[in-house]
């Protein structure tokens, strides 16, 4: 029978999000500014020219290797509803602005000083950020250059699509320290890879590199290494960010509200059964007809142009 919570879900998410609207109230290129005076360490950069569009939403933690505090938490939070709200952000890029890491996992050091009250809070905070980055409308991609641990494993494995550069180091190591993954990664790693593998995973704390990752379908890209890779030079340390980049640049030109459905579509596809999914499937292809997108992808295929896109 018809799922009716979740074509609800769908409906009210989706309904009434797509207008026209050529002028945009945020400029082509901010940055998410804490209220905290000591240190941005979460940033949002919205490109400009022919990449507009895409919002690159970097992690800017050095002197922890962006380990995730109760601030740094905070900021993401705070950056991922600033984007969610922007109907001009077509594609979102995950990213370290620390050369060499893209997220150590949790702040150990500020987790000793917690009470197991805290504890629990903070988990539960990092938990909703994850939901929220993992519920954006946008597409969104991870772009892993470095160590990816733990809960910087977690936050990566949130995104639509992963893509890692030649330093990459990933793992869940939690059971090394007597504890296990706490921020969904048992979950949504396991839905990615099967309970065995996932297992394999967890249990060894084993940490592993951008070709296995790849070969067990954890990444959906890998940057080659280089002949001279040089740990000087600050490019070697972002080259999955400039492929992640490319994959953004392939999927900006198409339809905003197509992508954006076809996300929802996906998703509700893996967490109902099959009848349930076709019907999803059919209320997200129903939001797409009305929009003046569409007709502009029919009169581009006649006219014998490139289509664009206004997202409406």
């Amino acid at each position: 029978m018809f799922n009716v919570h979740l074509s609800r879900l769908v409906l009210r998410t989706t309904m009434g999000g797509f207008r026209c609207n050529r002028s945009s109230p945020l400029t082509s290129l901010s940055r998410f500014v804490s209220t905290d005076s000591s240190a941005k360490e979460v940033e949002v950069v919205r490109h400009s020219g022919a990449d507009a569009g895409i919002v690159t939403l970097a992690l800017n933690r050095p002197k922890a290797k962006n380990a995730l505090s109760r601030s740094l938490v905070s900021q993401f939070r705070v950056a991922l509803d600033e984007i969610r709200s922007d109907h001009q952000a077509r594609v979102v890029v995950v990213r370290s602005s620390v050369p060499g890491v893209f997220c150590a996992g949790a702040d150990l050091k500020e987790r000793a000083t917690m009470s197991p009250l805290e504890v629990e809070q903070f988990l539960y905070s990092m938990k909703m950020a994850f939901k929220e980055l993992e519920g954006l409308p946008q597409p969104t991609i991870a772009a892993l250059d470095g160590a990816a641990l733990g809960g910087g494993f977690e936050l990566s494995l949130c995104c639509d699509l992963r893509v890692a550069g030649p330093r990459a180091q990933l793992g869940l190591p939690e059971t090394s320290l007597a504890i296990i993954p706490g921020a969904g990664g048992t979950l949504r790693l396991t839905k990615l890879i099967g309970p065995s593998r996932t297992k394999a995973l967890v249990f060894t704390a084993r940490r592993f590199g951008p070709y296995p990752a790849l070969s067990m379908g954890i990444v959906n890209d890998v940057v080659e290494a280089g002949e001279c890779m040089d740990d000087k030079d600050t490019a070697d340390h972002s080259l999955g960010y400039e492929r992640a980049l490319g994959w953004a640049r392939e999927i900006l030109p198409n339809g905003p509200v197509a992508v954006r459905m076809a996300k929802r579509s996906i998703n509700h596809a893996s967490a109902v059964d099959p009848a349930t999914g076709l019907d999803v499937e059919q209320l997200c292809y129903a939001q797409v007809i009305p929009t003046q997108d569409r007709l502009e992808g029919l009169r581009a295929f006649k006219e014998k142009r490139k289509p664009v896109y206004q997202g409406c």
